[in-house]
């Protein structure tokens, strides 16, 4: 393979028996046979998809085999956005299917955890994954939890955390997580919105061999939740040590499992009953709570780590992630197909830039997802992966948070595997799923996205409304997806929920990315459309900066954004993090601006910046830093309890007003 192969360059194809041996492969089959219909390719299957919704997704229902105690009236009633209502009348339980596999394989690993430091993973059977949660979930019962509760915890990315959202769930309680990350405030501006009945909480976490104590804002959260009623304590950073009195009369982690009853009890809830709430990043306010529903999540991860993960039974899926994120919720869909999960708690880069990659060769991961900014680590650091470890049992690696550059598509390649499936996949936090990514029929290419999921009707816009195709646009999608949010917390009449994403377009659906649809049906993601740079009449996106520099050895990371100024003025700001040891040659980043992009892209100032802030799941603030060049104050322009380094944001805002006093802006 050529390393230096150019955007758009083709980089795998799936082997013909791969494809045809595949999930969607089958299911596209099944489907063709069921509807009387011609199926050649995935485009055809996309094609389809949005066309007939329902039919759509009553066939993943029915391929997948969903339990319900009430089926339902219908698929879908009144497909309009927001209202669209999925399976009017169906009741089930999405931790009755996670669980499903527990009585064919009740002895084989449901989930391994690793830690920083080499050495065997703790395990946890499918039956000890099921009784666990079984008798957690009648301890919350025996306290009065019920379905509708909420159940808030503050726990890393431990076997408890998966335990503990199965047994929420099987109440019927509503699950809402912090990673220990997390400050106190960062922690107590999500959960106190819930009321939650109950709190798990942790004692602390691992990080670049260290353990960070956290029971002192243990105590602060309980204490900022007077609806409290019951603490289960998890001793899992310092065991065997008693909870902080602080937190009253908490029962210990090990009392409440030791009992599990004979039969698990799952809580039939309507199919939109709330599961669980996922947090906007909340950098520029107080974080917006999004409720998904039981059923939405079961049909969306039956298809998205079935069809385009290919997850099957006995597959270990492996995915960097804290519990903070959506990816941890998606992992988690992993169970429904009988895959078992590979946990990693501490840091990514410690003791090196390979830790990762040895956990994925070490437990034989089939599937691996982490951020792109971790490829892009390991690319700096000089480590070779393939050098080191056998990485023959990996087909998939699924790389998300942010675009990867095209240099990490050719790096993968070279340095990992030439066999896998580099999966570039784009989707969010409302959605707990993907809009775009790739799948074993489609061919993998350089700087690329594969194509756009079955039952997603994503496209790109004009400002006018209109579809494009090989030209930039808003990323939109135009019929409702079952994973959307229910509502937003607190939202009773859902104005919030309506001006988030319908106020551009009423019916449909404005994710805030700028991306754009080619030709040959693949897509691009050029970065967020509120984050846009637009000189000139010209828009830039951030992405196709980031592309150029990170290339190169002597820059880590990068930030830029584009400021509008009084008198149509416009100035764009360049931040560029030296690799460690490296120095930045400032003339030389212009000229190879000017080369590889155009005129237009150069920067107005080059600064070479500490480091480049991030949200606590690692994507760039470029918003919040243009909100201070804007001249916003720090405290309204980003929650510094939401950011991975807030004294990174105080030197930023240091600069912005530097900048706004010598401009006279002021």
């Amino acid at each position: 393979m050529d390393e230096h192969a150019g955007p758009g360059e083709l980089l795998w194809e799936p082997p013909s028996g791969r494809a045809a041996d595949s999930r969607l492969r089958g299911f596209m089959d099944w489907l063709a046979a069921r509807e009387g219909i011609d199926l050649p390719d995935h485009a055809a299957l996309h094609a389809w998809s949005v066309e007939h919704l329902d039919r759509f997704w009553a066939a993943v229902w029915d391929h997948f085999a969903v339990r319900a105690s009430a089926p339902g009236d219908a698929v879908l009633t009144d497909d309009a956005m927001p209202g669209a209502r999925w399976f009017p009348g169906a009741r089930l339980n999405w931790a009755e299917h996670m669980l499903r596999h527990a009585d064919a394989a009740p002895g084989d690993p449901a989930l391994l955890a690793y830690g920083e430091e080499p050495g065997e993973p703790s395990a946890l059977t499918w039956a000890e994954l099921r009784d666990q949660s079984a008798a957690l979930a009648a301890h919350l019962r025996s306290v009065g939890v019920q379905p509708g509760d909420r159940v808030a915890a503050y726990l890393p990315n431990v076997p408890q955390a998966v335990v503990a959202v199965l047994a929420a769930a099987s109440v019927g309680a509503t699950w809402a997580c912090c990673s220990p990350d997390f400050g106190t405030d960062g922690a107590i501006s999500r959960l106190q919105q819930l009321e939650p009945v109950v709190l798990l909480t942790g004692d602390g976490y691992h990080w670049n061999g260290r353990i960070l104590d956290r029971r002192d804002v243990a105590v602060e959260i309980r204490d900022a939740l007077p609806t409290v009623r019951e603490v289960v304590y998890v001793d899992y950073a310092f065991p065997g040590e008693l909870p902080p009195a602080g937190l009253g009369e908490a029962t210990p982690w090990e009392t409440v499992i030791a009992d599990p009853p004979a039969e698990p009890a799952y809580e039939q809830v309507p199919f939109e009953h709330p599961l669980w709430v996922l947090f906007s990043s909340g950098t520029t306010g107080i974080p917006k709570g999004l409720v998904q529903g039981h059923g939405g999540i079961l049909l969306e991860h039956l298809k998205w780590m079935g069809l385009y993960g290919d997850a099957r039974a006995g597959d270990r899926i492996f995915v960097y992630t804290s519990t903070g994120w959506m990816m941890w919720n998606a992992l988690l869909g992993g169970l429904l197909h009988g895959s078992t999960l590979v946990l990693f708690e501490g840091s990514p880069t410690h003791p090196d830039a390979d830790t990762l990659w040895r956990v994925a060769a070490e437990s034989r991961a089939r599937i691996m997802m982490l951020g792109a900014g971790l490829i892009q680590a390991t690319m700096k650091s000089g480590i070779e992966p393939a050098a080191a470890h056998d990485f023959s049992a990996l087909a998939t690696i699924g790389v998300t948070g942010s675009p990867l550059p095209t240099e990490g598509y050719r790096w993968v390649y070279a340095h990992v595997s030439p066999d896998v499936r580099l999966d570039s996949l784009s989707g969010g936090t409302d959605v707990c799923t993907a809009f775009v990514g790739g799948n074993e029929l489609l061919p993998v290419r350089a700087g690329e996205i594969s194509g756009i999921l079955a039952g997603v009707a994503a496209a790109a816009w004009s400002a006018d409304g209109e579809p494009l195709v090989d030209e930039v646009g808003e990323l939109v999608v135009t019929r409702p997806m079952p994973s959307m949010p229910v509502s937003f917390w607190n939202d009773p009449d859902g104005a919030r929920y309506r001006d988030a994403y319908f106020d551009t377009w009423p019916g449909v659906w404005r994710h805030g990315d700028w991306v754009t649809v080619t030709s040959h049906g693949s897509v691009v993601i050029h970065g967020r459309s509120d984050a846009t740079l637009n000189r000139q009449g010209v828009r830039m996106g951030s992405g196709e900066f980031y592309d150029v520099l990170e290339a190169l050895p002597e820059v880590a990371e990068s930030l830029v954004v584009g400021v509008e100024l009084p008198d149509a003025g416009y100035h764009l700001p360049l931040f560029v993090v030296p690799a460690p040891g490296a120095t930045v040659d400032v003339d030389r980043l212009r000229r190879l601006i000017r080369e590889e992009l155009s005129p237009r892209h150069v920067p107005d100032e080059v600064v070479v910046a500490p480091g480049v802030p991030h949200t606590l799941s690692g994507k760039r603030l470029e918003v919040p830093v243009k909100r201070l060049y804007q001249g916003v104050a720090l405290e309204q322009a980003c929650n510094l309890g939401t950011i991975d380094d807030p004294d990174l944001m105080r030197w930023y805002a240091d600069r912005a007003a530097a900048f706004r006093a010598a401009s006279q802006l002021e």
